[in-house]
């Protein structure tokens, strides 16, 4: 990837981020050489479905609400369905614990609802 396309790709991802403006190019290349797109999410073995439940699990029973949000996101258009994220979030309830779950639950109704609110604004 020429750095050109390396630069808007890591400006992506710093948009959904917050990232200091002095190290906002740097952090956002950083990700995409250790992430995307010849990091771990390319590698063979799983879909990137299949990663992205994987990375909504951990980062539900880590409690990390930022990245969740933006996983779960990513996660539907991976092709997961809401129903299969609301599923691994309430199973992770037995290993992670239920306030564990009942945030992720949260979360991910945040997420749902501003999908739907998009998708009624494109559908006006």
């Amino acid at each position: 990837m020429d750095e050109e396309k390396k630069l808007k790709m890591a400006r992506q991802i710093t948009d959904a981020l917050p990232t200091p403006d002095e190290i906002r190019d740097d952090w956002g290349k950083l990700i995409v050489d250790t992430v995307l797109p010849a990091g771990v999410w390319s590698r063979e073995g799983l879909s990137r479905r299949d990663r992205s439940l994987i990375t909504v699990a951990a980062l539900t029973v880590l409690y990390r609400p930022n990245e969740l949000r933006l996983h779960l996101d990513r996660a539907l258009n991976n092709g997961v369905t809401r129903k299969e994220l609301g599923e691994v979030i309430m199973h992770l309830a037995i290993y992670g614990g239920f306030p564990t779950s009942v945030e992720g639950m949260h979360i991910a109704k945040e997420v749902f609802d501003a999908r739907d609110k998009d998708d009624a604004k494109t559908a006006d």
